[in-house]
C-alpha cells in the first residue's frame, strides 16, 4: 500500500504533461486595409525604413545635430527612467518564470522544549512518581520541494501576460526614442529657423536705414521734405520692435534644447544652425504600405498592451479551476548536535495537495467578468491608436504637398516684392514717385520674404513630423519616382 502510494505522487507530475491552458490565445490583429491617400500599396508608396533606431536624422545631412541627438539620447533623465522601467519590466519575466519551476526550501532550527506528558495521558503517573515534564534541546535540519503542476496554465498565463507587458514597456521605451529624437531635431529647426528669421529682419533693418539715407541725402538735396524723412524713421523705429520678442524666443528655444539634453543652457555650447546647413529628401511618397502598423512603437505598444489583457482572462479563468501541488521534505532531528547528519534521526515525507475554488462570493467570476472587458477596451484602445498614427501620417503627407505649392508660391512672391523694392527705389531717386510708394514696396518685400522663411521652416519641420510618424523614415520607392511629392528646398 505504502508503495502504491509512493507511485501515484511519483506519477502526478506525468498529468502536467497534459494540462490545458484556459481562456483565449492572442492572435496579431491583421493590418489595417488600405485606405486611399495614406496607406495604399503601389504606385507612390515607400518602403519603410529600420524603425526607430534607425538613425533618421542622420538625413538632414547635419554632423552637428546628429551630435545633439546622440547627446539628448545619451543623458535625457526621462528616457533613463523608462529604460530603467524596462529593465523592472525584464525582471518580473524573469521571476515568474521561476515559479514555474519546482521550488526548494533549507530550514535550521535550535529549540529548548518542555514536553507536556499530562497531553497524553501519562503525566498525572510520571507525577506520582517524582517525574516532571522532560525538558530537552533539539536541533533540526532539512529542507523541502515544491512543484505546482500548473495543470490548467494559471502560472503559464501569467508569464504570458509578464512578457506582454515587457514588450510593451519595450515598446513605450522605443516610442520615447523617438519623441526624444523628434523634439531635439525639431528644436534644432526652429533655432535654425529663429536665427534665419534674426538675420533677416537685421538685414530688413538695413533696408530701412537705406530708405532713411535715401530721403535724408533727397532733403538736403533740395528735392526731398522733412516729412518724407520723418516717415522712413517711423518705418526703421517700427522695425527694430521685432528683434528683442525674437531674441526672447531663441533663449527659450536654447532653453528648452538644454533640458531635452538633460544639461543647462550654459553647457549647451553654440546653436548658430540655419535652415540652410540642412538637406531634405529629394521627395517624399504620396502613399505608405499598411506595414506602417508593424513598425510604429506606439501601435506595437497598444498591440503587446493587449496581448497582456487578453492573457490576463486566462489568468482570471485558471483561477476557477483547481490547483494542483507536489511536494516532499526531509528533516533530521536530535537533541545531539554532533549527530545530527546521522541516518537513524532521518525523516521524511511526500504529498500531493489539491485546492479548488468552492464560494468565494462571486469575486472569481468577477474578476474573469472585469478581465474581458479589460481586453475589450485594449483591443478598441489598439484600432484607436491604428487610426490615429494612419491619420497623422495622412495629415503630413498632405501637409508636405501643400508646402511644396505654397514654397513656390512664395518663392515667386518674394521675387516680385525685391524687384517691387528696386524699381521704387530708382523712381524715387530721380524724383518720379515719392517716399510712400517706397514704404509701401519695403513692407511688401518684408512680408514676403518672412513668409518664404516661414513656408521654408514649416517644410523643415513637417519632413521631421514625417520621419517620426513613420517611426524612422522610408526609403523611396524606385519603381515609381514620378508619384513621390518633390521637396523644394
Amino acid at each position: 500500500m505504502r508503495n502504491a502510494k509512493l507511485a501515484l505522487i511519483l506519477a502526478l507530475p506525468l498529468l502536467s504533461l497534459g494540462a490545458c491552458t484556459v481562456g483565449p490565445d492572442f492572435k496579431t490583429p491583421a493590418a489595417p486595409a488600405p485606405e486611399a491617400g495614406y496607406a495604399a500599396d503601389g504606385a507612390g508608396r515607400a518602403a519603410l525604413a529600420q524603425g526607430p533606431q534607425a538613425g533618421w536624422w542622420r538625413e538632414f545631412g547635419s554632423p552637428a545635430l546628429d551630435d545633439l541627438v546622440a547627446r539628448a539620447l545619451a543623458h535625457n533623465h526621462g528616457l533613463a527612467a523608462s529604460k530603467a522601467t524596462l529593465e523592472r519590466a525584464r525582471e518580473r519575466i524573469a521571476a515568474i518564470a521561476g515559479k514555474r519551476l519546482p521550488q526548494v526550501d533549507a530550514s535550521a532550527r535550535a529549540d529548548y522544549e518542555q514536553v507536556n506528558l499530562s497531553a497524553i495521558g501519562i503525566g498525572d503517573k510520571l507525577g506520582a512518581a517524582g517525574i516532571g515534564n522532560p525538558e530537552f534541546d533539539l536541533y533540526t535540519v532539512g529542507g523541502g520541494v515544491s512543484f505546482d503542476l500548473d495543470l490548467f496554465g494559471r502560472n503559464r498565463r501569467s508569464l504570458e501576460r509578464a512578457a506582454a507587458e515587457a514588450e510593451a514597456q519595450q515598446r513605450q521605451t522605443e516610442a520615447a526614442h523617438l519623441v526624444i529624437a523628434g523634439r531635439v531635431v525639431g528644436q534644432v529647426l526652429a533655432i535654425a529657423a529663429l536665427n534665419d528669421r534674426i538675420a533677416t529682419e537685421r538685414a530688413l533693418l538695413a533696408e530701412s536705414e537705406q530708405n532713411v539715407s535715401l530721403t535724408e541725402r533727397r532733403r538736403r538735396a533740395g528735392a526731398g521734405t522733412l516729412v518724407e524723412v520723418l516717415s522712413a524713421q517711423g518705418q526703421l523705429a517700427s522695425d527694430r520692435t521685432a528683434l528683442p520678442a525674437l531674441e526672447q524666443s531663441l533663449a527659450e528655444a536654447r532653453a528648452l534644447l538644454a533640458v531635452l539634453l538633460g544639461v543647462s543652457p550654459a553647457e549647451l555650447g553654440a546653436t548658430d544652425f540655419s535652415l540652410g546647413q540642412f538637406t531634405l529628401p529629394a521627395q517624399v511618397p504620396v502613399a505608405l504600405p499598411s506595414a506602417l502598423v508593424h513598425q510604429r512603437p506606439d501601435i506595437l505598444e497598444a498591440e503587446a498592451q493587449l496581448h497582456a489583457a487578453i492573457a490576463g482572462v486566462g489568468v482570471a479563468t485558471a483561477e476557477l479551476y483547481p490547483n494542483v501541488t507536489l511536494g516532499a521534505s526531509i528533516t533530521q532531528s536530535t537533541s545531539q548536535p554532533d549527530k545530527i547528519l546521522s541516518g537513524k534521526y532521518n525523516a521524511f515525507d511526500l504529498f500531493a495537495g489539491v485546492t479548488a475554488p468552492i464560494f468565494h462570493g462571486g469575486t472569481l467570476k468577477a474578476n474573469k467578468r472585469g478581465a474581458e472587458a479589460a481586453a475589450r477596451a485594449a483591443a478598441a484602445s489598439y484600432q484607436q491608436v491604428v487610426v490615429e498614427a494612419f491619420g497623422q501620417v495622412s495629415t503630413l503627407l498632405s501637409a508636405l504637398e501643400t508646402d511644396g505649392r505654397a514654397l513656390a508660391a512664395e518663392q515667386e512672391a518674394s521675387r516680385i516684392a525685391e524687384r517691387s523694392l528696386h524699381l521704387s527705389r530708382r523712381s524715387f531717386e530721380v524724383g518720379n514717385s515719392g517716399i510712400l510708394q517706397v514704404l509701401d514696396a519695403s513692407r511688401a518685400n518684408q512680408r514676403a520674404r518672412l513668409a518664404l522663411l516661414a513656408a521654408r521652416a514649416r517644410q523643415y519641420q513637417n519632413v521631421a513630423r514625417l520621419y517620426v510618424a513613420t517611426a524612422g523614415g522610408w526609403i523611396p520607392d524606385e519603381t515609381a519616382p514620378a508619384a513621390a511629392t518633390p521637396v523644394t528646398p
